[in-house]
Parts: C-alpha cells; sequence; structure tokens
C-alpha cells in the first residue's frame, strides 16, 4: 500500500513553512479525498453565522495542489495544500533508499 502525505505551507515571501498536514496509507484515489478534506475544512468557521460570513476562495494549481484563501470580517488566511507520494525510505524493505542513481 502506499505511503502519502497531504503537505500544508503558509506564510510570506522567505517565511513560508511547509509542514504534514496528514499522513496515510492508501489508493491514490484516497489520498486525494483527503487533500480535499483538508482543503475543504481549512480555517472552517464554528458556527453557522460565521459560515455565512466568511468567504472561501479555492484554486486548482494542478490536480495535487491548491490554493486556498480564507477571509473573515478583520483576517484573512492563506495556505497551499499538496498532496506527496513517498517514494524513498531507509527503513523499509520494500522502497528503495533513494530516488536517484548514485554515483560510484
Amino acid at each position: 500500500m502506499t505511503r502519502w502525505a497531504v503537505m500544508r505551507a503558509s506564510g510570506e515571501a522567505e517565511a513560508f513553512r511547509y509542514t504534514v498536514h496528514r499522513e496515510l496509507d492508501g489508493t491514490r484515489a484516497e489520498a486525494l479525498a483527503a487533500l480535499l478534506h483538508a482543503v475543504d475544512t481549512f480555517a472552517e468557521a464554528t458556527t453557522e453565522a460565521g459560515r455565512r460570513r466568511q468567504r472561501r476562495e479555492v484554486f486548482r494549481v494542478s490536480e495535487h495542489r491548491y490554493f486556498v484563501r480564507v477571509t473573515n470580517r478583520f483576517t484573512s488566511e492563506e495556505a497551499h495544500f499538496s498532496l506527496a507520494e513517498l517514494l524513498a525510505d531507509t527503513h523499509d524493505d520494500g522502497l528503495p533508499d533513494t530516488v536517484g542513481v548514485r554515483q560510484a
């Protein structure tokens, strides 16, 4: 089974910070569903009145990358979400140690 990470980047210019929002084992479709759930619930208002006042804009950058902007009365939050597939792991016998070719 493939290992996936839903990544979140937030910040401004050089101060962007990347974090793993969620890790999961599953199919590409399951991982994409987890990505879309993260996008749909980012900075969601907790009350119905708050959700009515909130503006959410979602931009698709690619099939596995989204930019989200959530604007409330006094604040605005933005984040990039992307889906990453685990390709190499030095502690997993089923995966190679590296994705590149080693030079001798």
